[in-house]
């Protein structure tokens, strides 16, 4: 049960408790480099959605699950949408290798829904330093 302190930023998913194993092992799938346009909002322009994902984790200390994700960039909501794909997953409603599946369609359409903003927060941005 969460505190009424951390509702506000935490997405309540009711039901059965989620697939803990079956979403990591989605999240994994994500790591590297692939065309993200199945994560992105619909009609979003940019040059290329292609991305590289150096981690893609999903841990849980109960009751809170945490997906902790690190790239060179993200698209227009690709992270709400990877984290509703992951909870699809961990419902059971689809394997952990459908993520793949959705990665490969570049079709917003075939994922799970876009989860809500709150619980989602920026840690840190983090840039190369430039040598001269």
């Amino acid at each position: 049960m969460l505190s009424p302190f951390e509702r506000a930023y935490a997405w309540h998913i009711p039901g059965p408790r989620l697939d803990m194993d079956a979403m990591a092992a989605a999240a994994a799938r994500l790591e590297g480099r692939h065309d993200f346009a199945a994560f992105q909002t619909a009609g979003a322009e940019t040059h290329t959605s292609e991305r590289v994902v150096f981690s893609s984790r999903i841990t849980s200390e109960r009751p809170l699950i945490t997906y902790d994700v690190k790239g060179d960039g993200f698209l227009r909501h690709m992270v709400r949408g990877i984290v509703g794909t992951l909870v699809e997953v961990g419902r059971g409603r689809y394997p952990a290798e459908w993520i793949s599946e959705v990665l490969r369609s570049k079709d917003r359409a075939r994922g799970g829904r876009t989860a809500p903003a709150c619980g989602l927060i920026l840690v840190a941005v983090e840039y190369e330093q430039q040598t001269s």
